[in-house]
């Protein structure tokens, strides 16, 4: 489908449908700015830049994690698999199955809106919401899981919706077959109902028990770490649909393996991710053996479909690029549209995928984990990835797909293509100050690490670039959020905006062997995943002290 079908079609829907999809975006957004700004807060509450009683700190801490982790990637994904779904229904006649799918995200909404009342009145407990921090009876606890209950039986309704989207011209016989985002999109619901089903086994025994209706919850963290393991890279397998779908259109540049090869490498997200959540339970004490060796063997293939992806792609452009007279190793890349905010935002994306997939491959092996998971280098590599690849990629995508549904030009599209590089600026002095802060031993879950004055003093230089790298990436990400709203709005100036910069770089002959970018990528990110792990062992080794952490992903 070419842009121009794509917008034709999202401009078409019905008036529901429409408001249906603005109303899940509004819930994005705003989860989305409450998340950046109790994120921020917490920052400089680690920075000691600002001083607030213990409990608040933890409290802001729970409502960073619920609202982003949970709410804000979440609303945006059921939104973007929508719209995916609808747009690329051939024969299709809008959103199937309206009153699941608005059902659904009514869910979501009523979740969140309980969640956060949980987080912000009870104890904290953490975006986990462990049982072991709280009892039953506790204000706030049973609100806490309640909300996910509902945010998981929302994402089970969006989901039935999507796939019934899809199908339905199938069935009815106006399409012969799926397209390969149609395709894509049935394997997203498919992972985001498995989500919601992992949730249910996770909190429903949780929720019984904090209502006074049911046993204490056993092997909760079991339960935890398949819901969390699917949870973290469903992000990712939406994150790489939409560089799919929004660099199609962008460029008019189609995959040079064809469609059979892109279906079947969306399709081995069900097979790669469901598996793969053993290494997430390294740090049970109880693990047996035989599960540490399959969990490590397995964590080597769990990058496998996001690398196979980022190779159609970026072969896919090289090659047509060159075809058109690019030189160089990097020349192709000139004559992509990078004034365009969705453009910035995925090559951004790409970087920070890369430097946070490197450090996630330290954190994933079964010696280092023990070292790493209760330091301060899980939210350093983890910001990488949930804000730099995934919230950038899904912003760049509300760029595009919004004022397709308004009708209404994008405010400031400079400003929006700009503030890419400023949030990733701050991504990455947060990332790499938090990273050297966990190689360093800095704890990862306490706000005040100065133990009495007896704490090296690099810890505190390190944790102040963490509060200011958060400063700048929270700023950037208010903005954008502001520039989106903005142009949802109307305006009172009815001008025509200048259409954003876009390129064609489709309809000529190609020769793959051309493509040298993107293995050479895949070849530098091994050296450096290696450079990082080399550099943890040895960091970790001259620490006076190694302590085995708990089981807290």
């Amino acid at each position: 489908m070419n842009r121009s079908d794509f917008q034709l079609r999202l401009r078409e829907l019905s008036a529901g449908d429409k408001r249906l999809l603005l109303v899940c975006f509004a819930a994005a957004l705003i989860a989305l700015a409450l998340g950046v700004l109790f994120g921020a807060a917490t920052g400089l509450v680690r920075a000691r830049l600002i001083d607030l009683p213990a409990l608040e700190g933890y409290r802001l801490m729970t409502l960073h994690g619920v609202t982003v982790f949970f709410y804000w990637l979440y609303f945006a994904q059921a939104g973007l698999l929508l719209v995916f779904s609808v747009t690329r229904a051939e024969g299709g006649d809008g959103i199937a199955w309206r009153p699941a799918a608005w059902a659904g995200v009514a869910l979501m909404i009523a979740g969140f809106v309980l969640s956060e009342t949980g987080a912000a009145r009870g104890l904290p407990l953490l975006y986990d919401a462990s049982p072991e921090l709280t009892a039953p009876g506790t204000p706030g606890t049973a609100s806490v899981y309640l909300g996910y209950l509902l945010l998981a039986a929302g994402l089970f309704g969006v989901a039935a919706a999507a796939v019934a989207t899809v199908l339905a011209p199938v069935f009815a016989g106006r399409s012969a077959s799926l397209t390969t985002v149609g395709f894509a999109s049935l394997s997203w619901a498919g992972l985001l109902a498995v989500s919601a089903l992992a949730a249910v086994n996770a909190f429903l025994p949780a929720a019984r028990w904090a209502l006074g209706m049911g046993p204490t919850p056993q092997d909760y963290s079991t339960g935890w770490h398949i819901l969390f393991h699917n949870m973290h890279y469903l992000p990712l397998m939406a994150t790489v649909l939409t560089w799919y779908v929004i660099v199609q259109l962008l460029t008019g540049v189609e995959s040079i393996f064809g469609a059979r090869f892109s279906k079947i490498v969306f399709a081995s997200y069900l097979v790669f991710v469901p598996p793969t959540s053993l290494y997430h339970m390294f740090l049970e004490p109880n693990l047996a053996g035989s599960v540490r060796v399959a969990g490590s063997l397995l964590s080597l293939f769990i990058s496998v479909p996001t690398v196979l992806v980022f190779l159609i792609i970026v072969a896919s452009l090289e090659t047509h690029a060159r075809a058109r007279g690019a030189l160089g190793l990097f020349g192709w890349m000139r004559q992509l549209p990078w004034r365009n905010p969705a453009m910035s935002a995925i090559g951004m994306a790409v970087l920070t995928l890369a430097a946070g997939g490197a450090l996630s491959f330290v954190l994933i092996q079964e010696k280092l984990a023990p070292l790493l998971s209760d330091t301060f280098f899980v939210p350093g590599y983890f910001h990488f990835l949930t804000v730099g690849t995934v919230t950038l990629t899904f912003l760049g995508a509300l760029c595009y797909v919004l004022p397709a549904i308004t009708g209404r030009p994008l405010w400031r599209p400079g400003l929006l293509a700009n503030l890419s590089y400023w949030a990733a600026a701050g991504v990455t002095l947060f990332g790499a100050a938090g990273v050297a802060a966990g190689y360093l031993g800095v704890p990862r879950r306490m706000l005040d690490v100065g133990y009495e004055g007896a704490a090296p003093g690099i810890w505190a230089l390190l944790l102040s670039a963490v509060g200011i790298g958060g400063v700048v990436m929270a700023l950037a990400l208010l903005v954008y959020v502001f520039g989106l709203v903005r142009s949802a709005l109307p305006r009172a100036s009815t001008r025509a905006a200048a259409p954003l910069p876009e390129v064609d770089l489709g309809g000529v002959a190609l020769d793959r062997s051309r493509a040298w970018t993107g293995p050479l990528s895949i070849l530098v990110l091994i050296g450096v995943m290696a450079i990082f792990t080399m550099l943890a062992f040895e960091t970790m080794k001259a620490l006076p002290l190694a302590a085995i952490g708990g089981a807290a992903h």
